[in-house]
């Protein structure tokens, strides 16, 4: 979670402090994680939600805007930036990608990482019809070396000091690890899911 979040943010996004950024599937734990990270490194996050209820939790973290997202995030993303959004982190997959798209500036970049929705094809996909004249689109998928030691005890510094929280979602042993999948295949988990030993 946290090295695909932050490699798409550096390497993906190459994130720099004051930009404005959209993390498209927020309540992700993914979308959680960048959401931490970009406001450590000096950003303004919007972030997205499929479900209102939990736009405190995306708060509780730092988030500066919160959008409902109804498919269509790329209006009410430029009633705020007009010009657009500088970065876009796309977390839920291929049918938000081109909205996605639309809510960053020229000159501006969108990375490709997540695909919640379980759908990895773009069809028909024809880069001058689908992609915003100017906007740069980059995908994700990295290693643990995109993880520098010193951010990754830094995190943990962080959230042993109470300054970052990573959001758990709920904790399992093992005989509730079915129910434990069921519920992220759902898509109900919000935040990280937790197996414990006995």
């Amino acid at each position: 979670m946290l090295q695909t979040a932050y490699g798409s943010l550096t390497v993906g996004l190459d994130m720099q402090p004051g930009q404005w950024i959209l993390i498209r599937g927020g309540t992700s734990s993914v979308g959680m994680a960048a959401s931490i990270l970009a406001k450590r490194h000096g950003l303004t996050v919007v972030s997205t939600t499929r479900n209102p209820a939990e736009a405190d939790a995306l708060r509780d973290i730092g988030v500066d805007f919160v959008i409902e997202d109804d498919a269509e995030v790329a209006p009410r993303v430029r009633e705020h930036f007009p010009s657009g959004v500088d970065c876009a982190l796309e977390l839920a997959g291929t049918p938000t990608l081109q909205d996605t798209l639309k809510s960053v500036r020229v000159h501006g970049v969108a990375c490709f990482t997540g695909m919640l929705s379980n759908e990895w094809t773009v069809k028909d996909f024809y880069p001058i019809d689908y992609l915003p004249r100017g906007v740069r689109l980059t995908a994700y998928s990295g290693e643990a070396s995109d993880l520098p030691a010193d951010v990754l005890q830094g995190f943990l510094d962080d959230v042993a000091a109470g300054k970052a929280q990573v959001p758990v979602d709920s904790v399992y042993d093992f005989a509730g690890i079915q129910e434990a999948h069921r519920r992220m295949e759902g898509g109900l988990a919000r935040g990280k899911m937790v197996g414990q030993p006995r």
